[in-house]
């Protein structure tokens, strides 16, 4: 059974209190679910693990404000999927063209990390937005979370469709599932992800949407 996403949401109490907390601290931050970013007609789907404590959940748009979010937006914008090559803030004007970003996770966990039951109860949400997808449209996964978040959603088997950095998975009458490692700050630091490596997974991106 699928819900609708509300930035009220508070199923997960731990989740929950941590964003609570977070707003003491910083009471100019969202602190909140964070909504999907983007045309909901967009071809390409992009998923993430979860806001950043001072990225998403500060500025309340998905990898704006943050780290990982450098990466993204620049090899974006290279490809033509955005307006601008950064996001700092909500009302910086950037706009996305025919890409939407969303998150497994829509709240903040503490350490960046959530559990594998709040990981469950928020896959409501992101069920919601992949059934709603054709095969016509492709969803990138950053990271193994994100991967089988996405696959769990459509109840297809993990060990079907194996998470692989640049592997592209056609799925049984649905999208195309592509995966890359996460665009985070330990990936890029430790070189696990490269620029060239990133802007190699758009290249197949733009291939495929042009075939």
């Amino acid at each position: 059974m699928t819900k609708k996403f509300s930035t009220r949401c508070k199923e997960c109490p731990r989740l929950a209190e941590f964003l609570a907390e977070s707003k003491q601290k910083y009471p100019d931050y969202f602190c909140k679910p964070v909504p999907p970013f983007g045309d909901e007609d967009a071809r390409l789907l992009i998923v993430g693990l979860a806001p950043g404590l001072h990225g998403a959940n500060a500025t309340g748009r998905p990898f704006t404000g943050d780290y990982a979010g450098i990466l993204l937006y620049k090899t974006l914008h290279k490809f033509g999927f955005s307006t601008a090559p950064e996001s700092k803030h909500i009302k910086d004007g950037l706009q996305l063209i025919n890409a939407r970003i969303t998150n497994a996770v829509k709240c903040v966990p503490p350490q960046n990390k959530p559990t594998p039951a709040e990981i469950k109860t928020c896959n409501q949400y992101i069920k919601q937005e992949l059934l709603a997808l054709t095969e016509k449209h492709l969803v990138l996964a950053l990271g193994r979370i994100a991967h089988e978040t996405t696959l769990r959603s459509l109840g297809i088997r993990l060990k079907d469709y194996p998470f692989a950095h640049g592997a592209v998975h056609h799925l049984p009458s649905q999208f195309t599932l592509i995966d890359s490692y996460h665009c985070s700050r330990y990936n890029t630091s430790t070189k696990r992800l490269t620029v060239d490596q990133f802007e190699a997974i758009f290249a197949k991106i733009v291939k495929l949407i042009d075939s």
